[in-house]
């Protein structure tokens, strides 16, 4: 069974025999919904993210579910989001697809190989939105990585944007995204950060 960005490597045609009823080689797996709807075998089950996916895959995974957005909606849809709980990350989530209707492939599995051939060439689908998230994961993490510091600082609101532009200005490397959740700096990057932007509170204040 190809993985979803190699269907974008197949035809529409070849990728939608290679996916339709992909559920049933899922280990340790059952569908509830299988008895809920005709000809489950016309389906597939794609997965977009889990609990401790990474920045890109949340980027892509909302770029992929605004685009089905619209099959979503009606009686009989031909897209269903899923979640499904796992054993190692808690839960996985994604949607159920109906890739033939009376014979003929679905505008929405059409739709989804389109973004499968994008990820094929290229692996963001988004660059603004990709960037956005990482930009602001990167902020959070400044202020976890500095709870040690933040005691010793006049802090100003939004103290941690300002650190941030100061890394980004003299200290770049230290906010580059290595584990897919952001940039994570250093203790020292952060301390010689807030001792140029802000005042330390002196011993006794």
């Amino acid at each position: 069974m190809a993985t979803a960005t190699h269907l974008g490597d197949m035809t529409i045609d070849e990728a939608a025999n290679e996916s339709a009823g992909n559920w049933r080689t899922f280990e340790c797996f059952v569908w509830w919904r299988k008895d809920e709807i005709e000809s489950p075998d016309d389906w597939m089950i794609h997965y977009s993210h889990h609990r401790d996916s990474g920045i890109l895959d949340q980027s892509n995974a909302e770029q992929i579910r605004e685009a089905l957005a619209p099959f979503t909606e009606g009686d009989d849809p031909d897209v269903v989001e899923e979640s499904h709980s796992h054993w190692a990350v808690g839960h996985i989530d994604g949607f159920s697809m109906r890739i033939f209707r009376d014979g003929e492939i679905t505008e929405a599995f059409r739709t989804f190989h389109g973004l499968m051939e994008s990820l094929a060439t290229y692996p963001i689908l988004d660059e603004e939105d990709f960037s956005n998230r990482e930009y602001e994961a990167t902020v959070e993490n400044i202020v976890d990585a500095a709870w040690r510091l933040r005691d010793d600082y006049d802090l100003p609101e939004d103290w941690q944007y300002e650190v941030y532009g100061w890394l980004s200005d003299s200290e770049c490397h230290e906010i580059e995204s290595t584990s897919g959740q952001g940039g994570y700096p250093s203790e020292g990057s952060l301390r010689r950060a807030m001792d140029a932007l802000f005042g330390r509170i002196e011993e006794g204040e």
